[in-house]
């Protein structure tokens, strides 16, 4: 292959084809902007326009994590009534008008009104645009058009967090105001573009309509999205548990931190398209998410071999850790998105989404406090055999529960395109190959 065909590679997986998947992931560009400028200028805006104490956030953010914890899934379910598109749409416009109102917040019960609200939209939009993306593209083409989704997503979260560098350097509350609002002008952009796409035939619905829980009770279902997310425990890794133990257990300078960070956001852009390949069936997604497994494993043993090197050396060491826990993060998103694409049965995709985001929304509760707290005590390595043979012993309950359901045709309901039994079966023997 020539220098020319290798640029030209390069861009292919850089640059979304035209059409749908482009506009998508322009979408996504869009309203990343407004997610990177929030996330990065956020806790100095709470605590300087609004005059909250930091205990204060910290409670607000908490209870709206519950909140989005305990709504995913029946709040889901409106995309399967409604309609994926007008969902979103409208969960965009709300999302707009409650960070436009920020600047107004007297307090802490109107900063926590405002963040409840905020979660609760998040709840069904983020499943909606997910919904939006399967139902509108072939089954081909689906897992890579929310590869490019994602690389575009952090391209945007980039050119977010440069914004934020000038309101910080700024420092006054008409700039922290002008950030929100901003912020709430790129929500309506990105729902302009979302109203702007294709319009899809609604889904026919069963005749027997499901109540919004009901997906709880499909159990080999609800085990993969379980053991799916503890797996998703990666970005928990690379964004606070590395970090601390790059300052409290080697000699590598604070610098290295913000060079990896750099490094993550790189490399998702580069290559997310790339290492998605493949995984647009079940068995491909599960295929992807054991190798996902592999390398948090193997992320997990080589970390703490910089505790003990000193200069270039650890550097080095941290560098390849990240690498390793970049592929997995990549590989295993992949993974997520084929299961989320082929298992779920067309007429109610927005609540098993739903229920799938429910694992991960799990891992978000449990994974900061725990793997913190294995790091902290120079245990990281033990992550593989600590938590993970949990997701072991959790794997033979599911065996259990996957045995007595083998008998049961369609587990996931008429209109599933794989039985989940299989996929249960493939997660088993991942969560058995990374113990």
């Amino acid at each position: 292959m020539g220098t020319r065909d290798t640029i030209r590679t390069a861009v292919a997986n850089v640059v979304p084809p035209a059409g749908l998947t482009r506009a998508l992931a322009v979408q996504a560009m869009v309203y990343a902007v407004g997610s990177g400028l929030f996330h990065a200028g956020s806790a100095v805006f709470f605590t300087r326009a609004l005059g909250l104490s930091a205990a204060q956030v910290g409670l607000g953010l908490s209870i709206s994590a519950g909140v989005s914890l305990l709504g995913t899934v029946p709040l889901a379910a409106l995309t399967d009534r409604y309609g994926a598109q007008r969902v979103w749409v409208v969960g965009l416009v709300l999302d707009a008008a409650l960070f436009a109102s920020y600047p107004f917040v007297g307090g802490f019960a109107g900063f926590l009104a405002v963040v409840v609200a905020l979660a609760a939209v998040y709840a069904s939009t983020g499943v909606a645009r997910q919904v939006y993306s399967i139902n509108a593209l072939p089954p081909a083409e689906r897992v890579t058009a929310m590869a490019y989704q994602r690389s575009s997503l952090n391209v945007g979260f980039g050119l977010g967090a440069v914004i934020s560098g000038l309101v910080l350097a700024v420092d006054t509350i008409e700039a922290y105001r002008a950030m929100v609002w901003f912020i709430a002008a790129m929500i309506l952009v990105t729902a302009l573009f979302v109203r702007r796409l294709p319009r899809l035939p609604q889904v026919a619905r069963p005749e027997e309509p499901m109540s919004r829980l009901a997906v709880l009770r499909d159990r080999p279902f609800m085990v993969v999205s379980l053991l799916s997310g503890l797996l998703t425990a990666h970005g928990v890794l690379y964004l606070t548990v590395m970090p601390l133990w790059i300052l409290t257990h080697t000699d590598a300078p604070k610098t290295v931190i913000a060079a990896l960070v750099l490094l993550n956001t790189i490399l998702i852009v580069l290559l997310q398209v790339r290492v998605s390949r493949g995984a647009d069936t079940a068995a491909g997604a599960a295929r992807a998410s054991r190798r996902g497994g592999l390398l948090i494993a193997l992320f997990c043993l080589v970390l703490p071999i910089s505790g003990l090197t000193r200069g270039m050396l650890t550097v080095a060491v941290l560098v390849a850790a990240a690498t390793l826990l970049i592929l997995a993060e990549l590989i295993d998103s992949a993974g997520t998105w084929g299961l989320i694409a082929t298992l779920p049965p067309a007429a109610q995709r927005g609540a098993y989404v739903g229920a799938f985001e429910f694992g991960r929304q799990v891992q978000y509760l449990i994974a900061p406090a725990g793997l913190t707290a294995l790091g902290d005590h120079r245990r990281v390595g033990l992550v593989t055999d600590g938590s993970d043979l949990r997701a072991g012993r959790s794997g033979d309950r599911a065996r259990r529960v996957l045995d007595r359901t083998d008998s049961e045709a369609g587990c996931l309901g008429p209109g599933a395109d794989h039985d989940a039994g299989p996929i249960v079966r493939t997660y088993l023997s991942t969560l058995r190959s990374i113990t």
